[in-house]
């Protein structure tokens, strides 16, 4: 009963907060959106907007290491696994400037979807070839304008937290355009808020791991499914 009584008060204040965020964000899309054409501010501040979950959720410790690892100015294909609807708010806690790649459905949500329009995020409809080709051709404009592109290459999360087989995707991308393959390595969602739920589930420790970058000279000569599966041999590694 607690635990419910916890995750309604929570969801309650993710509600009624991302009214007030959105139209911060839309203020800080309207006074930079002319110059700063990557969005980077406004991600930014999606960035604090997402991690101010975490950080008011005293049952969720978050750990986010290998930051360091990241150079500015590099464009990144950005590749993490997959086990939660919390690995969205775990990633944005690496601030650094990124498009997503998420559910076309997503962007329908008030608020956060709409936020996600404004970042100029990326739309998905799994399954659907005509928009898998739409947003390839999305990934290409954003790569080329200097934006790194974040990728769930399993396509959908994990129910048992053993990583999927990797989509190559995201792959083939990354050889197109000629840009590093930035791994993340993320642990503790599932339990934490597992597929299907929004309940609590009590204390958890939650970790984001930077690992070291693929350049592309180490995979430019290979197919994309032996990159697929070597860059998950290494996550499950991690």
């Amino acid at each position: 009963m607690l635990n419910r009584f916890i995750s309604i008060c929570f969801l309650a204040f993710m509600a009624l907060s991302s009214i007030l965020f959105f139209f911060v964000a839309l203020a800080i899309w309207l006074a930079t959106t002319l110059f700063d054409r990557r969005l980077v501010l406004l991600h930014l501040f999606s960035s604090f907007w997402a991690s101010l979950y975490l950080w008011v959720m005293p049952a969720w410790s978050v750990t986010a290491s290998g930051r360091g690892k990241i150079r500015k100015n590099i464009t990144y294909v950005v590749v993490s696994n997959h086990q939660s609807q919390l690995d969205i708010l775990v990633a944005f806690r690496l601030f650094f400037p990124f498009k997503w790649v998420s559910k076309a459905a997503v962007f329908k949500l008030p608020f956060i979807g709409w936020n996600m329009w404004l970042n100029r995020y990326i739309r998905l409809k799994r399954g659907n070839k005509e928009s898998i080709q739409k947003m390839m051709r999305a990934c290409e404009r954003a790569i080329a304008n200097g934006s790194s592109v974040y990728f769930f290459p399993e396509g959908t999360r994990s129910k048992t937290g053993e990583l999927k087989p990797f989509k190559p995707g995201a792959f083939i991308l990354a050889q197109k355009m000629r840009v590093p393959i930035l791994p993340i390595v993320i642990s503790g969602t599932r339990d934490a808020l597992p597929k299907h739920s929004l309940n609590f589930h009590g204390r958890h420790d939650i970790r984001i791991k930077v690992l070291d970058e693929i350049p592309y000279q180490s995979f430019a000569m290979r197919p994309p499914d032996e990159i697929a599966a070597h860059v998950r041999k290494l996550i499950a590694s991690g």
